[in-house]
């Protein structure tokens, strides 16, 4: 009965690829019955279940079941080499589970439609177009450094809360936007402090969401200043948005329409840095041109993430990043971690006819 069974799942293996390659050609299916219906159900179910604790009960499960999977090789070591094949089989049903699970729970997303079609709005934008939306953004900045630090512009910017203040203010900016986008509404919150945020710095990562348990992690470690628009960023992926770019675009959004000015000028200056550096792949001349624009105060806080990674930087992060390039290609994101540049055209075109 128990190699039936198995048998079963490894054959749901087979199909459950299949049919995640059939889905990726029909997005407006996804995005119809899974993204706006039974996603919407799911995630709200999980953060009722788990959002109301301390702590991190997907960090929980994880641990437990690294120390299962230990201790299930170490109490198997001598079938892997006797009974191989049963071994692999056993494997083999185990991933079948884990895969589907994560697909049911979240990742259908990834096969949903891309946000630009939601928006109307194009995907495709020229230089110029580029240049005059990032001149917009040096003026917004610049103003909110201005009004955060009026006696001296070359201070970055110290937010004054705790990081747990800062979860509890990400709602007002999700509930600015859902006036407009009523799925952006975020009720309940489930956003926590990773209880492994020294691996994930070492590992390169700033945040994730936990699939099983719909919990957004943020990595305790990273500075204040990042705060705001990583967990605004985590909360997008909650709401249904795979997509590192259309999650951070999202995340940008909901940063810069929140009612708190601290909130308002990381948004805002994370939107600018990626135009920033969007620019100088272009035009580097006019990067150098306009760079000048652009309070020394907000170039500062700048310096002081790109301080905070080198001093974590190792030799296995390169292999952390080149592993979850690889699974964002697999993911229906063709460029990987290159995608993430999509979040300026969504920037320039979504504010295209609209105040900043």
């Amino acid at each position: 009965m128990l190699k039936n069974k198995r048998l079963v799942l490894i054959l749901l293996f087979g199909l459950q690829i299949l049919l995640n390659n059939v889905l990726k050609h029909y997005p407006e299916f996804v995005e119809r019955f899974y993204s706006n219906g039974v996603y919407i159900f799911i995630s709200k179910l999980m953060r009722y279940t788990f959002g109301w604790l301390p702590f991190s009960v997907g960090d929980v499960f994880y641990t437990i079941a690294t120390i299962y999977i230990i201790r299930w090789l170490i109490l198997n070591r001598k079938r892997i080499v006797k009974d191989t094949l049963n071994w692999v089989l056993d494997i083999l049903a185990t991933l079948s589970i884990a895969f589907i699970s994560f697909h049911i729970l979240w990742a259908f997303n990834y096969y949903r439609q891309p946000l630009n079609k939601s928006l109307g709005i194009k995907a495709e934008y020229s230089t110029n177009e580029l240049v005059t939306f990032t001149e917009r953004l040096i003026e917004k900045s610049n103003s909110f450094h201005n009004k955060l630090s009026p006696e001296d512009d070359s201070l970055k910017i110290e937010i004054p809360y705790s990081k747990t203040e800062i979860f509890n203010i990400v709602n007002n900016g999700y509930d600015e936007l859902a006036k407009n986008y009523p799925h952006l509404k975020y009720n309940p919150a489930s956003i926590k402090k990773s209880i492994y945020s020294i691996p994930l710095t070492y590992m390169g990562f700033s945040g994730y969401l936990n699939p099983f348990t719909n919990e957004a992690q943020v990595d305790g470690l990273i500075p204040t200043y990042k705060f705001p628009t990583t967990s605004c960023h985590e909360v997008a992926h909650q709401l249904g948005y795979a997509a590192e770019n259309e999650a951070n675009f999202i995340g940008s959004l909901a940063a810069i329409h929140n009612k708190d000015d601290y909130f308002k000028y990381a948004g805002y200056t994370f939107a600018l840095r990626y135009c920033l550096a969007e620019l100088f792949r272009r035009d580097s001349e006019i990067y150098y041109n306009i760079l000048p624009r652009v309070n020394y105060g907000i170039i500062r806080n700048y310096q002081e993430v790109q301080t905070f990674w080198m001093d974590y930087e190792n030799p296995l992060e390169p292999l952390f990043e080149k592993t979850f390039d690889s699974f964002l290609k697999v993911n229906n994101q063709a460029n990987g971690m290159k995608s993430y540049n999509y979040v300026v055209a969504l920037l320039v075109n979504y504010y295209e006819n609209k105040t900043l």
